[in-house]
């Protein structure tokens, strides 16, 4: 790809990932630097075309493999329409979730396994992958509170699930974590926001320090 640089954020329901990740892309848009915000599923029109039946409170009949497939066909229309241009443009792409959440959500949670989901997920990115990923930790029983005092917020199928699940969420995360080191780094998102927040940016400045990404 070209000389931009990809940056997902990833973690269970209730992080607060998204709002710090608005945050952030807005302060170093302030800076000078070359920011584009984007999420998954999403994104571009189709993608969250696909967004809106995956995350319909209503369907909870679908299929676990159904939603897989769902999740890495957006994947793969966000990718060729949204991402590969941006970073090919130079530009800092910095995403709301990518391939990780399908490893975790649909292959650990959900049980389908890890490396078939991942299968899914290689044929929909083609290599593509992130060059830093912040992962937000926090105890599903927390995050999962945290939605039910902020309901103004989305509250999608997901959200809806067992705090069981959501505790294999986590685990599912800490595996990929002992698995990918260098590419994935842990931030305590139990915290207040302000914390959180400023600890995301200086991991995000630091790694774009170590590629030597300068504002033009």
């Amino acid at each position: 790809m070209g000389k931009g640089i990809f940056i997902t954020v990833e973690g269970p329901e209730g992080a607060g990932k998204t709002t710090i990740l608005k945050i952030v892309a807005s302060e170093l848009k302030e800076k000078g630097y070359p920011v584009i915000y984007t999420r998954e599923p999403g994104g571009i029109p189709i993608a969250e075309k696909i967004r809106e039946i995956i995350l319909d409170k209503s369907n909870i009949e679908m299929d676990p493999k159904t939603e897989a497939l769902l999740y890495a066909a957006a994947r793969r229309q966000h990718l060729v329409e949204k991402i590969i241009p941006e970073i090919n443009k130079g530009k800092i792409v910095l995403c709301d979730r990518f391939i990780d959440a399908s490893i975790v959500y649909q292959g650990y949670a959900r049980g389908i396994g890890m490396d078939p989901v991942y299968l899914i997920n290689e044929f929909a990115v083609d290599h593509v992958m992130p060059d830093l990923t912040v992962y937000f930790d926090i105890q599903p029983e927390i995050g999962l509170k945290r939605i039910q005092q902020h309901r103004e917020t989305e509250v999608n199928r997901l959200d809806l699930e067992g705090v069981q699940f959501h505790r294999k969420v986590r685990e599912g995360y800490k595996l990929l974590l002992r698995k990918y080191p260098e590419r994935i780094k842990e931030l305590d998102a139990d915290r207040p926001l302000e914390e959180v927040k400023k600890d995301t940016e200086k991991m995000i400045m630091d790694y774009l320090q170590k590629r030597s990404f300068l504002v033009k």
